[in-house]
């Protein structure tokens, strides 16, 4: 990594240096320079944020998360700015957009040579200069605007010709999902343009964390995304753990990879399920059901929770199974096995499923690295790519999981790649089970307390890669930002669902698994 940041820019001095972490203070200037070098040697933006306050009160610093895909360690580039602008690299990472627009939101931070500039997470009945984020700003409820001026309205990207006609989707569901709003443009049945609009329940995450001793901020980890309650308290700790110095003990990392595991399984089971029912076919749906609530049931008789709520704390685990729990566990994984692959058999040989799944939502490669595409998305369109693999953590080091990856890229392939993933996290729990070391499960930081310091924690979810950063400033945090996995992957739907009907636009986003709540915190 030294040699890559040498050829970045020749004579940079890396500040922060740990174990697969490495930061580098620059300037203003600087940014746009360095992200274009880092860009033009492989480096994808992992993460943009923003922290206030870092080196001097009042003033807002930039934090550019990269990797390069073969390299253990992240590069961080960390930039103070001098007032409350800074340039834009969107031309240079299409993902920045997003993460700029989020700024500029919740900081006040401009990017002035944006190509957009609309605001993205708070909406039009957020009054201009509320800035939530700011130190300045209290953790208290607001008075929203009501009356909005139409030239104030967002305008969607409008899309005209002959026959072309708009179908707005949301932001309220049928279903008991969070809000979003889908604005198609359509030719008969056929998408010609979608636009996604997010964020219409910001719950202010980051903000309630602020101020929290770093224990009691797991719970709030745990809830930016229900379903990834054990990834994102696993990715929190990791950051905590990183500053403190904390070495977890071995039987605690096994126990949080078993967790961890378990909740790829139950998540898989979910997508399945969902996909066949989204194409009509509830019969086979339903063996994927039966077994999803069986893992939540083994779940909440492992740790109390049907979604291991309180599974992973800082320093290993709340939770340390008896002997005949394990011995339950290990008899429903020599079950489940069976009882997964059949029903699977027969779904792929169905006809149906086939027709609707094969070349519906495909997801160009050429997507991949623009977008920081991660996980089951970006595997089946020929990403090979798992931080379970590439940053290792917990077990993973010495128990490496099969990285399955497909070039398809439709439905289908994320059904069958997912359908893969469960037979593998079945045999890497029994695999850990064999191993399991006997010993402690916690480990408590020296002097009882957490220093000074922020540092990444970085996970692989059910649905890809999220990313952890913490800073602890007198014993408390100071800044905790999240970017889950769904923040980039639901970007790609909009080209996802081009060319095919509305009627498979269920399915598409069925497939992809975008969480709205790991998005819109």
């Amino acid at each position: 990594m030294f040699a890559e940041i040498e050829a970045l820019k020749p004579g940079t001095v890396p500040g922060l240096v740990r174990p697969g972490e490495i930061s580098v203070r620059i300037t203003p200037g600087d940014i746009v320079p360095f992200c274009r070098s880092a860009a033009e040697r492989g480096f994808e933006l992992v993460d943009l944020t923003c922290v206030e306050g870092f080196d001097r009160e009042g003033r807002a610093s930039l934090f550019y998360c990269m990797e390069k895909r073969g390299m253990p360690e992240v590069l961080t580039l960390v930039c103070t700015l001098e007032d409350e602008s800074a340039p834009s690299v969107d031309c240079i990472f299409s993902s920045a957009s997003w993460y700029e627009r989020k700024i500029r939101d919740l900081f006040g931070v401009d990017f002035p040579d944006a190509f957009d500039r609309r605001r993205l997470v708070l909406h039009e009945c957020y009054p201009e200069g509320f800035h939530p984020l700011r130190k300045s700003v209290p953790n208290r409820p607001f008075s929203p605007r009501t009356a909005i001026p139409p030239e104030e309205e967002y305008r969607f990207m409008p899309v005209e010709g002959k026959g072309v006609y708009q179908v707005p989707v949301g932001p309220v569901h049928a279903g008991i999902i969070e809000p979003g709003h889908f604005r198609f443009s359509v030719i008969g049945e056929t998408v010609a343009n979608l636009e996604v609009r997010m964020f219409y329940k910001h719950r202010g995450i980051e903000k309630l964390a602020e101020g929290k001793r770093p224990e009691e901020c797991v719970a709030v980890a745990e809830a930016v995304s229900g379903d990834e309650s054990v990834a994102n308290a696993l990715g929190f700790s990791l950051a905590v753990e990183k500053i403190a110095g904390i070495a977890v003990p071995d039987r605690a990392e096994y126990l949080r990879t078993i967790y961890a595991e378990l909740e790829r399984i139950h998540s898989h089971l979910g997508d399945l399920a969902g996909m066949l029912v989204d194409v009509a076919y509830p019969v086979g749906a339903s063996r994927f059901t039966v077994l999803r609530e069986e893992v939540f049931r083994l779940d909440r008789d492992l740790t109390g929770s049907r979604f291991m709520r309180g599974a992973v704390r800082i320093g290993g685990v709340g939770f340390d199974p008896s002997r005949d729990q394990i011995r339950g566990l290990s008899c429903f994984l020599s079950d489940v096995q069976e009882r997964f692959r059949d029903p699977l058999k027969v779904v792929l040989a169905s006809p149906t499923v086939i027709d609707r799944f094969a070349t519906t939502g495909f997801v160009e490669p050429r997507f991949i690295r623009p977008l920081h595409l991660t996980g089951p998305t970006a595997r089946s369109s020929g990403a090979d790519c798992d931080v379970r693999r590439d940053h290792p953590y917990g077990a993973y080091a010495d128990i490496a999981p099969p990285v399955r990856v497909l070039d398809a890229g439709d439905v289908l392939a994320r059904f069958s790649l997912k359908a893969s993933e469960v037979m593998d996290s079945l045999s890497m729990i029994r695999t850990c089970l064999e191993h399991l070391p006997d010993g402690p499960v916690i480990a408590e930081a020296e002097g009882g307390g957490v220093p000074d310091g922020y540092a990444y924690g970085m996970v692989e979810s059910a649905r890809g890669q999220n990313v952890h950063l913490v800073r602890v400033r007198d014993g408390r945090i100071d800044r905790y930002s999240v970017r889950t996995a769904s923040f980039c992957n639901w970007q790609v739907i909009q080209h996802a669902v081009m060319g095919n009907i509305v009627a498979d636009f269920p399915v598409i986003n069925k497939s992809l698994n975008l969480s709205y709540a790991g998005t819109d915190l």
